[in-house]
């Protein structure tokens, strides 16, 4: 039990920028580390700081590596990292600065490399939180980390209470609510995008829940040519937050 205690609270993230930005940020969350020698260079400053907090490095070949991430997109680095709770709703909102702000609340949005390219997007635009329902399973993996390139340090998770609940604390504080449609919404380009807004993105394959798309203020759809469906939600994302900043 305290081993899968410990491993429940870890994460194994790969790829340069993850494990970069990790260490930019908190780097007394990084319990291991694994890298194979043409990044010892690259990595001097982590490893010296290993040397002195006592944190344990090991330099392997590509086959470990390979192996320890599971992928051979690693690019010659993985770390056991202490994972991070995501912060309670009411604890976000209570520290949130005034003024324009963007969120994104993942109705049931579950694929690694989406999550991934959704934090990637949500850092380079600026969003303030990924917001996730109260029962959502949706965890940070290697996978995702490595997809958003540093990302995942930089957008933190929200863990939401009841739906109701939720939706009166963030009208509470000011913010709107839109559901992303793939037919049927205002047109995004078009349509009206308060400062404080909340984006809402469904699952990729079942979409978004109706009653909670209905109690939203605004339904948001993307425009296009019709030769496909539509986008999927990472990419969505991406064209829904730069519809937003271009606003402000």
């Amino acid at each position: 039990m305290p081993q899968r205690a410990r491993r429940d609270a870890e994460v194994r993230l790969y790829g340069l920028n993850a494990i970069r930005a990790v260490y930019a940020r908190r780097p007394q969350a990084i319990r291991k580390l694994y890298l194979d020698t043409p990044r010892i260079p690259q990595l001097q400053p982590l490893l010296a700081w290993c040397v002195a907090n006592r944190v344990g490095y090991r330099v392997v070949e590509q086959d470990d590596l390979d192996r320890l991430a599971a992928s051979n997109h690693h690019e010659g680095v993985v770390a056991d990292v202490l994972r991070e709770e995501p912060v309670s709703l009411s604890e976000w909102l209570r520290d949130l600065p005034a003024g324009p702000q963007l969120a994104l609340w993942l109705d049931g949005v579950g694929n690694p490399h989406n999550l991934g390219a959704i934090l990637r997007s949500a850092a380079h635009f600026g969003v303030s939180a990924v917001l996730l329902p109260k029962d959502s399973s949706l965890a940070l993996s290697g996978a995702a980390a490595r997809v958003a390139e540093g990302g995942a340090e930089a957008v933190p998770m929200v863990r939401m209470g009841r739906s109701d609940n939720a939706l009166a604390q963030l009208r509470g504080a000011g913010f709107a609510l839109a559901a992303t449609v793939v037919n049927g919404g205002d047109d995004l380009f078009r349509a009206p995008l308060p400062e404080r807004l909340v984006y809402v993105l469904g699952a990729e394959g079942e979409g978004m829940d109706r009653e909670l798309a209905a109690a939203c203020d605004q339904r948001l759809s993307i425009p296009g040519s019709g030769r496909v469906e539509s986008l999927n939600v990472a990419a969505a994302t991406a064209v829904l937050l730069a519809a937003w900043r271009a606003r402000r």
